[in-house]
């Protein structure tokens, strides 16, 4: 079930107090095109997240989220969900891959979230079974959840409404929550616009799975692009993406770590690797020429990697 226009226009007034409306500015590069950069890492817990999460916990009634929240993040659902719930009172539980980086983790402890370190193909299980043992609270699922779908298509509304003859639209993929909410709206209300999801060679799913009109498995590589990435595409999410996305653009790390350097010099923004990969997919010239925008989806990273990537790009 893709999301509709309402429920989005209804998304945007309960995140209004939680969430910012972030700024969209042109990138001098050197795409095929116009640049532009959607900056959700300028939101308060330096990603887009924080909308789906305050949008699904507006949804869910006080007494169920008394008993606390649950989620399942490598960093940037789990800042969202530990921001929400420190507003409300409420105790809110991680469940995180051995891999997240030490920004996020230390970010969601700095907000009183708890977080529960796990292999990961045990935090993949997490996803599926939207549980974790011993911890009985709400749980709040990163991507496949209609309010938190929701919560992300206001990025759509800002956007047509910044740049109402934009030509395309690149998205990192993570588990499809962001790409499907947004291309949703996008859809309905600019049919012509191409909606591209980007992902990392080291972590692909999606890619291959449209090619192949089914979901399949591939190889998960962590690297510093830990914002993205798994090793296959949720049923539901596969069904969305096929009908609503124009295609899917893999690029390399090197492509990624290239254009964290080009938003830093250019724009003098720091952006994190899944960002970085919507943005190299733009400029790459697979996404098609025209007005073209990026969806900086995060800036979460550690600064020291930063600083390595940039250096060695």
């Amino acid at each position: 079930m893709t999301i509709s226009i309402a429920q989005a226009e209804e998304a945007r007034r309960n995140i209004a107090s939680v969430a910012i409306r972030t700024p969209l500015v042109r990138c001098n590069s050197d795409a095929p095109g116009d640049l532009y950069l959607k900056l959700e890492n300028l939101q308060p817990i330096g990603s887009f997240k924080i909308r789906g999460a305050a949008n699904v916990m507006a949804l869910t009634p006080r007494q169920q989220l008394e008993q606390g929240v649950l989620t399942a993040s490598a960093g940037n659902m789990a800042q969202g969900v530990a921001f929400c719930a420190r507003r409300l009172g409420i105790r809110a539980t991680i469940v995180a891959p051995e891999t997240a980086p030490a920004a996020k983790i230390l970010a969601v402890e700095r907000m009183g979230g708890r977080i529960i370190k796990v292999p990961f193909a045990e935090w993949w299980r997490t996803f599926e079974t939207r549980s974790y043992p011993g911890v009985d609270a709400t749980f709040i699922h990163a991507f496949d959840d209609p309010h938190v779908m929701a919560g992300n298509a206001t990025i759509a509304l800002e956007l047509l409404e910044d740049l109402q003859d934009l030509d395309a639209v690149v998205i990192p993929w993570g588990g499809g929550g962001l790409s499907c909410g947004m291309a949703a709206v996008l859809r309905s209300l600019a049919p012509r616009v191409r909606i591209y999801a980007a992902e990392i060679e080291t972590a692909a799913p999606l890619a291959p799975s449209l090619a192949a009109g089914e979901p399949l498995i591939v190889e998960y590589k962590p690297s510093f692009v830990d914002g993205i990435g798994s090793k296959t595409v949720f049923p539901n999410m596969f069904a969305q993406a096929r009908e609503l996305l124009t295609g899917s653009l893999v690029v390399t790390l090197d492509e990624a770590a290239q254009a964290m350097k080009l938003v830093a010099e250019r724009n003098r923004v720091i952006i994190e690797g899944a960002a970085a990969c919507a943005v190299a997919a733009a400029r790459s010239g697979r996404a098609g020429s025209g007005r073209i925008v990026a969806i900086v989806s995060g800036g979460n990273i550690d600064l020291d990697k930063f600083a390595q990537l940039v250096a060695q790009a």
